[in-house]
């Protein structure tokens, strides 16, 4: 969708993707969710089924994109410390990007987060 030279692109994929913090291992998912923005490098979300809930903890911090709507974050936290609100969703986005709704993105330009995509460091 295109909104004022602003492109947002949301596609279900086939792409195996592992997520590590601290090189533990905190996804794995078949069935991501890949969004393409303007501006932005491209973010899969994955189903909170394909992720390691139990360590993640809710964050205070929140944030807004005119886009996608209003995010929350979670830290990791794993035996090597903790790292902080490197994942986030969108609890309710925006109609325009309704397909992450509630699916979890992890913020791989953090230190200690990789992100591996069909096995490649992406």
């Amino acid at each position: 969708m295109k909104t004022r030279g602003h492109d947002i692109e949301v596609t279900p994929v086939s792409d195996q993707v592992v997520v590590r913090v601290k090189d533990v291992v905190v996804a794995t998912s078949s069935r991501p969710v890949l969004l393409t923005e303007t501006g932005c490098p491209p973010r899969y979300y994955l189903p909170p089924a394909d992720v390691k809930m139990d360590l993640l903890r809710s964050s205070p911090t929140t944030s807004h994109c005119p886009f996608k709507g209003d995010a929350v974050y979670w830290s990791v936290h794993t035996c090597d410390g903790v790292a902080e609100d490197v994942v986030w969703s969108y609890p309710e986005p925006f109609p325009r990007v309704e397909e992450i709704a509630g699916l979890l993105a992890f913020w791989a330009e953090k230190p200690g987060v990789t992100l591996e995509v069909n096995g490649q460091t992406a």
